[in-house]
């Protein structure tokens, strides 16, 4: 139990702003943290959701509050996600050999690639969510499926493309069969939150961060910080279009 607190505590400080104190971590530590990695979606999504109530109660209207619910979920990560989801897209866009795009990914400019596709993926999150019945149910979904796709990331079969950072930390970790299971419990808490399209909000966020993973370590040679933060991104994005659906 003991380790998988620790690991609990692992997930939070990686991924949120919320303090958790020093870790100890070690390769078991990293495998709990990023199976328990959608725990944090509740912190993310909760205090979106926060913020969409309080704006309803201030008369807000739905765009307003879902641009400021979006813009409270990038506080509390730090926005390192939609960071990582810039830096890839101007990896990948750049359309240069593996060494030359991870070297582009870890300037601290951010280029034409990265801007497009961070606006149009934060103008979707807004839209979406501003259209979303049960707009704070629907961002906890989300976000809680978004970070669905982490224990798949760092699965044995992944490797990471730079010797150090947190892809070399947590890659290769999860077993697939936890993946399995943890994205099983995630589909079955959304059916319970958001009827049948609360699991088609999380497996179609679960297939498009898979695509997406399956392309960056196909030019990348493995996974880095940045694609796990832009598989993050992708997959919440996803999961808030087919909850707006809804």
């Amino acid at each position: 139990m003991r380790g998988w607190i620790a690991g609990l505590r692992l997930a939070v400080s990686l991924l949120t702003v919320v303090p958790s104190g020093e870790v100890r971590v070690d390769g078991g530590v990293a495998r709990r943290a990023m199976a328990l990695a959608p725990l944090t979606g509740l912190i993310v999504g909760g205090a979106a959701a926060l913020v969409l109530m309080a704006g309803d109660l201030a008369g807000l209207s739905p765009l307003l509050r879902a641009a400021l619910a979006v813009g409270a979920m990038a506080v509390v990560t730090r926005a390192l996600h939609l960071d990582g989801l810039a830096d890839l897209a101007d990896g990948l866009g750049s359309g240069r050999p593996a060494g030359d795009a991870l070297a582009i990914m870890k300037r601290s400019d951010i280029g034409p690639f990265g801007v497009v596709t961070l606006l149009l993926t934060l103008m979707i999150q807004v839209a979406a969510l501003a259209s979303a019945p049960d707009a704070p149910v629907a961002v906890i979904v989300a976000a809680v499926a978004g970070r669905t796709a982490l224990p798949w990331a760092c699965r044995r079969p992944v490797p990471s493309a730079r010797p150090g950072g947190l892809g070399a930390l947590v890659a290769g970790t999860v077993a697939t069969r936890t993946a399995v299971v943890v994205t099983a419990v995630v589909v079955a808490a959304s059916l319970v939150t958001w009827s049948p399209y609360g699991p088609v909000a999380v497996l179609a966020g679960l297939a498009s961060a898979l695509l997406l993973l399956r392309h960056a370590v196909r030019r990348l040679g493995g996974i880095t910080g940045d694609v796990m933060g832009a598989l993050v991104e992708t997959a919440t994005t996803t999961a808030l279009i087919v909850l707006a659906a809804a």
